[in-house]
């Protein structure tokens, strides 16, 4: 690639950022997909009775998951810890808890024999724990999001997430 070719990517980039009307996505867009997706997988896990399916649902809530999570911590979290507001630093706070709780349920799926009691056990406590953790994210994050920070500031945040996700790998 020659230098004027740079230079003019960098330029179609730069109108494209500044051009109306085509904004990019606020990040509890995709959070609000990624959710709907996990919590489709988990319903799936814990309905199954097949072994070779259910290693294949924690292998993909795994792959779905720890990225999400990751990403979410030091993008929206660790945005809504740095704020003034007590409450907003609580929220945030509480959400990486719930995350380590919900990474150390998925470690222990990983772990244990498919399609036997303790595994569908697991399986149902990490539903639960994560179904209670998004309710309240969305309601209680979120709202500390859009309460502090621009829609400009949300569609950095979302540029910023994507790529802190892409930087997360998972064995």
């Amino acid at each position: 690639m020659t230098v004027l070719n740079t230079i003019e990517d960098a330029a179609k980039s730069v109108v494209k950022a500044l051009t109306p009307g085509e904004s990019q996505p606020d990040v509890l867009d995709t959070l609000a997909a990624e959710h709907d997706e996990v919590q489709e997988l988990l319903g799936k896990l814990t309905e199954s009775d097949n072994a070779r399916e259910q290693t294949a649902l924690v292998a993909r809530i795994k792959k779905a998951l720890i990225p999400h999570s990751k990403a979410e911590e030091a993008i929206v979290y660790d945005a809504i810890i740095a704020l003034k507001d007590e409450t907003s630093k609580v929220d945030g706070h509480e959400g990486y808890t719930e995350h380590a709780l919900a990474s150390a349920t998925l470690s222990q799926l990983d772990t244990l024999e498919a399609n036997t009691p303790e595994f569908k056990a697991s399986a149902k406590v990490l539903k639960e724990l994560l179904d209670h953790h998004i309710k309240e994210e969305e309601n209680n994050v979120w709202s500390d999001v859009k309460k502090n920070f621009s829609a400009e500031q949300r569609e950095r945040m979302n540029r910023d997430y994507l790529a802190a996700k892409q930087k997360v790998l998972v064995a």
